[in-house]
């Protein structure tokens, strides 16, 4: 069994994946002298805000969530994406990214009340716990495989689909100590079944036309020389939305995915060579 690897903030188990893909995870994408990688597809995390990319390998676009599998569902600490609601950088590489930014109302109109400390520690982890005024990046991963929600990317792959369509639905939120705010739990699994599909109980609204792109797994492993070899469809909403950092705490002690705590982050992929142009 060849060991776990972490992309999208998840674990996978490589033996799922195909060889092809399992080639270029082998490889780690390295180019001689420090150049970007060359061969891969579109990678990720991206500024939503920016169009352009050059990269040239074709790649379909996954269906809609509604007719995919729920798979897995996780969240980095600070947004992964860039976008003009979420721009103030927070420092390169795993644990950072970007923190909601000035076009991003929230920011500038949060109380005090709303900044007060929890009474308890909050998904601690090696980044540390979270904190009121805090931004995340929720992820909902769904895939075209036959297959349970659960811990890591290795659930959206099975021996019998180990080369599937994945897409991921993707909200930037701000942390509040306040009850009134959106609950993440309201956004769960919970076991809900539409059309025979594992789905979310709902997923994000309000929050502007999701930005949708080509793009890669993440995950703090990546950079420009080492690039992920998967391939997905990213929805990332431009909008930022007030959360109750208390109903996360909650999720984190309880949810079918066993996360938790906040995921790093891969430095933003700037490179035109490596992104996917968006067509809106």
């Amino acid at each position: 069994m060849h060991p776990a690897y972490r992309t999208l903030g998840l674990v996978i188990t490589v033996g799922l994946l195909s060889s092809p893909a399992l080639a270029a995870e082998q490889s780690h994408g390295h180019a001689d002298g420090g150049a970007a990688c060359v061969g891969f597809g579109p990678q990720t995390p991206r500024d939503i805000n920016s169009l352009a990319g050059e990269n040239k390998r074709r790649i379909a676009l996954a269906p809609p969530a509604s007719q995919m599998n729920l798979c897995n569902i996780h969240f980095h600490k600070n947004a992964e994406h860039k976008a003009a609601a979420f721009s103030i950088y927070a420092g390169e590489g795993d644990g950072h990214g970007y923190q909601s930014g000035y076009q991003c109302t929230i920011s500038k109109t949060l109380t005090p009340a709303e900044l007060a400390p929890t009474k308890e520690s909050i998904c601690d982890s090696e980044h540390g716990n979270l904190k009121p005024g805090d931004t995340i990046e929720v992820h909902w991963v769904h895939s075209s495989c036959d297959v349970q929600p659960g811990a890591g990317l290795g659930a959206c792959l099975s021996e019998k689909c180990a080369n599937p369509d994945l897409r991921v639905e993707s909200q930037v939120f701000t942390l509040v100590n306040d009850p009134q705010a959106l609950n993440i739990n309201d956004m769960d699994y919970d076991g809900n079944m539409v059309n025979g599909l594992h789905q979310a109980k709902r997923l994000p609204t309000d929050t502007g036309k999701p930005v949708e792109f080509l793009g890669s797994t993440t995950g703090p492993k990546y950079t420009d020389q080492t690039c992920s070899p998967l391939q997905v469809t990213w929805s990332v909403r431009p909008q930022c939305a007030k959360l109750d950092i208390n109903s996360v705490g909650e999720w984190c002690k309880n949810n079918a995915f066993k996360e938790d705590h906040a995921h790093g982050v891969r430095k933003l992929v700037t490179n035109p060579k490596l992104l996917a142009p968006i067509t809106k």
